[in-house]
């Protein structure tokens, strides 16, 4: 479930995602299950630190390789991931090309739409 925390509770859904642009901390008063997995996406440094305190277990960090407007590229985004005591998961431009590139960063996995083209 995207960004609607409530309802995933209400759904008895397993976890939810946190969009960047989500900074809110409403959710924090929410009783969560054992087993309920909150993931988060962040471009920034400052993001990230937003969502550590929101409260993630796991951080989408894109974009790694697509160049667009979040671009990051390999260095940046070792740079920003370091940062971060959380998990992290690289996100934005990964083939089968670069696939190996990301073994060289904290990431403990990928996501991507172009990889599974």
């Amino acid at each position: 479930m995207s960004n609607n925390i409530k309802l995933a509770l209400k759904l008895d859904m397993d976890g939810a995602y946190l969009p960047a642009f989500n900074k809110s901390y409403k959710h924090l008063s929410y009783n969560f299950k054992n087993n309920f997995l909150l993931v988060g996406s962040a471009h920034k440094l400052n993001e990230i630190k937003i969502k550590e305190r929101q409260g993630v277990s796991e951080i989408f960090i894109s974009s790694i390789f697509k160049k667009n407007n979040n671009y990051l590229g390999i260095n940046k985004f070792k740079l920003i991931s370091n940062m971060s005591k959380k998990n992290i998961i690289a996100l934005g431009g990964i083939s089968k090309e670069n696939l190996k590139i990301i073994k060289l960063t904290k990431s403990i996995g990928f996501a991507g739409i172009s990889y599974f083209k």
